[in-house]
Parts: C-alpha cells; structure tokens; sequence
C-alpha cells in the first residue's frame, strides 16, 4: 500500500511539472518571458487517416535544458517531449479509439524552462500531407500577405552546430510568419516584434546538414492565405565562404567520425583436445591409485581418471583462451560502430577517431 502511495504521488508530481495549462503558457509566452524562453520551430509528421495506432511524430526546436508537452485538440491525452539533442524535442502520440482526431485539429506545445513557458501553435495539419496548411477558422478580410524583405542577419562564421541563423522578415502585420531551410527539420518560428516585423533565431544542431546555398524560404500567412519568397543571398559571405571547405573537414561533416564510446574486452574460451584429457587422466589414475585399498584403490582410479581427464581439458582451454577488445564509436551522424581490436588500443572512452580501413584514427 505504501508503495502505490508514492507511485501515485510521484505521478502527481510529473503531472504538475509538465507545461499545462494552456492558458497560463500562452500569458506567459506573450510576456517578456519570451525573451528567455524560445521556440525556433514545431513540426509534425502526419498521418494519412486519424485511424486508431497511427503515430503523430511532434518535434520541437528552442532553448535547451526544458521540459515540453503537446495537447492536441480532439485527443484524449497528451504527449510529452523528449530532449534527444541540446535543443530538440521529440514525441509521438498514438491514436485511440475514443480520440476525435480531424483535419481541422490543432496541435499547442508548451516548452518550459524553470518557471518561465512559451507556446506556439502548429500551423500545417495533422492528417493529409506534410507542407499542407491547416484550414483557418477565418479569412482575414480577404487580406493578401505581402513580403517586403527576407533577410539573414550577420551571417555566421560557419555552418557547424551551436552557430545562429538569425532571419527577419518584413511584411503584412499580424501574419503568421515562419521559414524552411534545405537540411533542417521543420520550420523555424518567425515572431512579430513589431508590426510587420518578424524575426526568429535557430541554433544550428549536429543532426542538421546545411550548406553555404541551401535554399531558405519564408512563409507569411494571414488566414487562410500565405505568400512565399526565396532567401536570395548565400548562407555564408565573404571570408566566411572562402573557409567554408576547411571546415567541412571537421567532425560535423565527416561521415566516418566520431567519439569512442566504450571499449569492452572479451574472452574467448579455447577448444580442449584430446591431448589435455588424456594428460589429466593420467594424472587423476596416479593419484586415485594412492586412495584406499582393494576395490576402493580401483574405484578412485576411475573417478581420479574421470576428474582428471576433465579438469585437463578445462586446463587446456584456459591456456588457449584469448582475448579481443571491442571499441564502440558513436558517430556524428548518430549512428554507431564496433571496430574490434587484437591488442588493447591506445586511446580512451572520450576521444575523438575517425574510421579508415576498418581501423580507427585519433582526430587531434
């Protein structure tokens, strides 16, 4: 009985410390929390039909070291968020039978970091395809977005995790604004600091594979219209561009490298031969023979010859037990490999490697 009690209050307690209500997020996330707290894109991949079993796969990108959580409308029960990198959250909502699950459907999440929570509502639907906007409740006086400017602000030094995209956008106020880089997951959230102006700042993270001309467009919609425009300057300028190859050579554009994981060593047990049992037996027949006396001296001389005969060839197998060291790499890409080795390595759990030749290289 006790246990269930603290069961039950550790569940409470989780309860309470995911992002809810919704009401409270979104007065939060309005306020100068916001400033704290960022979410640079929210993104779902949907299901064909909302048929009991399919899977809603939510991830959300913004400040690292929280806790996030969907609520999705029609739904009988929520989905929290897992950090799987610094930075991204990931979920996935299974559909039951009692859910009410339809195109119009939206989906809010909430990502809290200490006390301080922002939320943002996804925009493309649950059910149909990927890329496809939510039908609005509304039209917006039959209003037409417009984009005046679409900009990269200070261009980073490089394109390598932990550097900021920073985008801005100038257009139609109280839109909806949002854009999509070629090798990022999701959208980036483009937040109206004043109007019709947006801005939205996305960290760039190891599973992402941007390059210096990857295509970059922004979204603004009002209602149930949207307008597009092309990015049309590079990712990277002027000298930025010119080391853009050097630093493709480090590990975040290397497919082969990556940290040392663990280095396991295991023991191969060797065959006995025949050669070790008839030597144990031997020896087991000599010793029986100095134990008891009449039949007693030949009942030990067999059990001593049985015995012998297999701690001989237990003996053997040790001598010819070998070992091997098995040396786990986690790659940059997230993937992972065993190299196997001979002879203990010379490098420890921690260090950077490269595979070449199925053998592996310190990376200095």
């Amino acid at each position: 009985m006790f246990r269930k009690i603290v069961l039950a209050i550790c569940a409470l307690a989780t309860f309470a410390a995911l992002p809810f209500p919704l009401g409270l997020a979104h007065a939060q996330g309005t306020a100068s929390f916001a400033e704290a707290v960022r979410i640079d894109g929210f993104d779902v991949e949907p299901v064909a039909k909302p048929a009991p079993g399919n899977e809603l796969v939510f991830t959300l990108y913004g400040s690292p070291g929280g806790s996030a959580a969907v609520q999705i409308k029609g739904a009988t029960g929520g989905v929290v968020l897992v950090e799987s990198e610094a930075g991204v959250y990931e979920g996935t909502y299974t559909i039951r039978k009692r859910d009410k699950i339809t195109t119009a459907s939206t989906a809010i999440a909430n990502l809290r970091v200490g006390n301080k929570v922002v939320s943002v509502i996804l925009d493309e639907p649950l059910i149909g395809k990927a890329g496809v906007k939510r039908p609005a409740a509304a039209k917006l006086s039959g209003m037409v977005p417009k984009i005046d400017r679409f900009d990269l602000m200070s261009p980073p030094a490089s394109l390598l995790a932990g550097e900021d995209l920073v985008l801005a956008m100038g257009g139609s106020p109280g839109g909806a604004a949002s854009a999509r880089v070629v090798g990022v997951k999701g959208k980036i959230v483009l937040n109206e600091i004043r109007s019709g102006v947006y801005e939205g700042t996305y960290t760039i993270k190891n599973r992402d594979r941007i390059m210096a001309n990857s295509v970059v467009t922004g979204h603004l919609r009002l209602g149930e219209r949207e307008t597009n425009v092309v990015l049309g300057q590079s990712l990277l300028t002027g000298t930025a561009l010119q080391s853009q190859s050097a630093a493709r050579q480090s590990s975040r554009w290397c497919a082969d490298c990556g940290v040392v994981e663990a280095i396991n060593v295991v023991e191969v047990k060797g065959q006995g031969s025949y050669l070790g049992a008839i030597a144990g037996g031997v020896a087991g027949v000599l010793i029986g023979s100095q134990i008891g006396q009449g039949a007693g001296t030949t009942v030990a001389q067999v059990a001593g010859g049985a015995g012998g005969a297999y701690v001989g060839n237990e003996i053997e197998k040790r001598i010819k037990t070998t070992k091997h060291y098995e040396v786990i790499v986690r790659l940059d890409n997230g993937g992972s490999r065993m190299i196997s080795y001979a002879a203990q390595p010379a490098f420890a759990v921690g260090a950077k490697v490269k595979i070449e030749n199925n053998s592996l290289t310190l990376i200095p």
